[in-house]
């Protein structure tokens, strides 16, 4: 069995969200679609029957925690991983914060105004995944890119509307 370490399917748990703008619904397409294009993912604990990929994933926020839910490709419950929030709790802020600057400026603003919002966000964005990457340590090996498409879905969930 070669190892195939990437997501191939991801969900949110809808019951935590309650509205999403069309700026966020998009958001989240496209984070998923280009997880799904391109992603490594590698639950670090050794299975018995050296299973390693690929996966599917649940992403749900539970009593303040991060629950990711790791299925095999045949539906079958891998292992659930609960992250603590606390420390994205800043990050989550400030992104949503600086996507509402985003959103705004892309209607009225100067290309020059637009490009400063967008390089702020860029850098919040970069600045969770490597945060996310961190706490992921030693329990799921993920590349950068796959943790900043992560950390979007992680945004999603916690849209309070």
């Amino acid at each position: 069995m070669s190892a195939d370490p990437r997501i191939i399917d991801v969900t949110l748990d809808e019951r935590t969200i309650l509205w999403r703008s069309a700026d966020i619904e998009q958001e989240r397409r496209i984070a998923i679609f280009d997880l799904l294009e391109e992603n490594h993912f590698a639950p670090q604990r050794p299975q018995a029957d050296g299973y390693a990929g690929p996966y599917k994933l649940h992403l749900a926020v539970q009593e303040g925690r991060l629950a990711l839910e790791i299925k095999r490709a045949d539906d079958s419950h891998q292992e659930t991983l609960v992250l603590g929030l606390a420390a994205f709790r800043r990050p989550i802020r400030d992104y949503f914060a600086i996507c509402d600057s985003y959103y705004a400026a892309i209607r009225n603003a100067t290309p020059a105004q637009i490009e400063t919002v967008d390089m702020a966000r860029r850098g919040i964005h970069n600045d969770a995944a490597s945060l996310l990457k961190e706490r992921l340590e030693g329990k799921i090996d993920v590349d950068f890119d796959t943790a900043r498409r992560l950390f979007t879905l992680i945004c999603v969930l916690h849209i309070k509307g």
